[in-house]
């Protein structure tokens, strides 16, 4: 089976997680892709809700896509979430899987100073999807690692999490940049210093 794994913060999670996510599984014909919200990533500073709510907002997007899936590993294992631990893990446990790392355009440059990218690219292939104001130069990079580098195309859509967590602190809205049950979620729960209401 081949199946994808998103990684990420999803702090919160946005259409732009959700377009990526489709668009590497339409292209290469993904079985299923795996939703994977990482405790500390190495790369950023700690999450700003906590780990609960962030694996609550990416279980109620994904719940309804009958590819989609969400995996608690990471937030499980706590402690900062190295890919490689997690990859290692997989395979362990799913020595069949046909393994694919599902990457923003804007993280595929620094593939070369991910911890133990040297075994990543040995068991698993990146997919780089492609995002706004971000060129893919996989020239750049190693042979070893730019081999194993697949690229997909998504509509361009200009939103972050930190541009959808300064809206919500200054009272503007997120609808529609991300998904429906994300949105409640965080008004449920009042993230984001949105204060809490029903979405009734």
């Amino acid at each position: 089976m081949k199946v994808g794994i998103m990684g990420g913060t999803f702090d919160p999670l946005h259409m732009g997680h959700m377009l990526a996510a489709e668009a590497a599984r339409d292209t290469y014909n993904l079985d299923e892709v795996w939703f994977m919200p990482s405790h500390i990533p190495p790369h950023k500073h700690e999450a700003g809700v906590s780990s609960e709510d962030r694996l609550a907002m990416v279980q109620e997007a994904v719940q309804e896509h009958e590819s989609f899936r969400t995996l608690d590993w990471e937030i499980t294992r706590g402690g900062v979430s190295y890919t490689i631990e997690t990859v290692r893990k997989l395979q362990q446990e799913y020595p069949k899987l046909d393994l694919y790392f599902i990457i923003g355009a804007d993280m595929v440059q620094y593939l070369p100073k991910w911890e133990g990218i040297e075994e990543l690219v040995q068991r698993l292939t990146f997919i780089g999807v492609g995002r706004p104001g971000t060129n893919l130069d996989l020239e750049a990079l190693p042979s070893d690692i730019s081999d194993k580098v697949i690229l997909a195309d998504m509509p361009l859509v200009d939103i972050s999490s930190t541009m959808l967590r300064k809206r919500a602190a200054e009272g503007k809205s997120i609808r529609y940049m991300v998904p429906e049950t994300v949105f409640n979620y965080v008004h449920r729960s009042g993230l984001y210093g949105v204060q809490p209401r029903s979405t009734d």
